[in-house]
């Protein structure tokens, strides 16, 4: 394995740390308790319940970068 000088490491370009805006959509599981299928729909669609599972990215946008 061939070994790195301090001077090889000092050439390479330092990082920057960006900011994104990035929107993403995403599948999640969401439990509730309820009576029935239609109390869970209305439960949910009110902003009830919690995050059973994070699910699957399935797009992302950059909406902007900045500096």
């Amino acid at each position: 394995m061939e070994r790195v000088g301090v001077a090889t490491l000092k050439q390479k370009a330092a990082l920057k740390t960006f900011q994104a805006t990035v929107h993403v959509t995403r599948m999640e599981q969401w439990c509730v308790e309820a009576e029935t299928a239609e109390e869970t729909r209305e439960l949910l669609a009110a902003g009830h319940g919690y995050r059973c599972e994070i699910g699957d990215c399935i797009n992302i946008e950059v909406e902007q970068v900045e500096e």
